[in-house]
């Protein structure tokens, strides 16, 4: 997978993504990551990328002619899936998303930044709009970095463990399970004993009985729509005895 992305700051960017996980993928060949210096593609003297509202009002707004330049050099090379523009007012960013993402071959990322971007930067190049949350960043470039580790964890290769993604957060509608490593009693807290035995089937049972309570603790809105979902993978009396508790 190949992902493009358009930023005003891409030293934001350049450690973050040569770490970890990120850093593996790309040495693996399962990812490549392209950062574009929108300031490259503007042609004054002081490379402007950005300008105060028409209309007046606080703040800056990128201008349309770099980001149309550099985007269009890079549809002019290759083709895209999608051009994503990371902004306040997108579409909230979910595993769904991500899992969608992950499929695609080649992407482009707009980090938006200051007041926001040009409507018709969104009128003419943009194919889907994220936003990471009902918040405010300094920039698009944080949200980019949420979005690219989310979809780069699920590629395949990219994680020593292939299963590790899989079972995830989120993946199946819930919280995951209490995770322990050594050592089994630490301060007098013990490990459970189901985790010890080696029963693989009473450990995957144990691991969905403790998910379910901690996403119906935690995010009563996640369990009440995984229990909604009639092909939620969730026994019908655990579907009962969950709605009942709801009561």
């Amino acid at each position: 997978m190949r992902i493009d992305v358009v930023t005003a700051f891409p030293k934001m960017l350049v450690s973050p993504l040569n770490e970890s996980m990120l850093k593996k993928a790309q040495e693996r060949n399962v990812l490549e990551i392209v950062l574009h210096d929108l300031r490259d593609f503007a042609h004054d003297k002081h490379k402007t990328v950005d300008d105060s509202p028409y209309g007046g009002g606080a703040g800056m707004v990128l201008k349309p002619e770099p980001v149309f330049e550099a985007v269009e050099t890079l549809l002019a090379e290759r083709t895209y899936n999608d051009v994503v523009l990371l902004t306040a007012d997108g579409e909230t960013f979910t595993q769904a998303i991500a899992n969608e993402l992950s499929l695609k071959e080649n992407i482009v990322v707009i980090c938006g930044h200051y007041k926001g971007v040009d409507e018709r930067i969104r009128q003419g190049l943009v194919t889907r709009e994220i936003s990471v949350g009902d918040y405010v960043l300094t920039g698009g470039e944080i949200a980019a970095l949420n979005v690219i580790d989310a979809v780069a964890r699920l590629l395949p290769g990219a994680l020593g463990d292939s299963e590790s993604a899989l079972n995830d957060s989120f993946q199946t509608g819930l919280l995951d399970s209490p995770q322990y490593t050594r050592p089994a009693d630490f301060r007098g807290m013990k490990v459970p004993e189901v985790l010890l035995a080696g029963d693989h089937e009473e450990v995957r049972k144990w691991r969905e009985e403790k998910s379910i309570e901690r996403t119906s603790k935690r995010r009563p809105d996640l369990m009440e729509k995984f229990l909604s979902d009639p092909g939620a993978d969730i026994t019908r009396a655990q579907k009962n005895e969950n709605m009942e508790n709801k009561k």
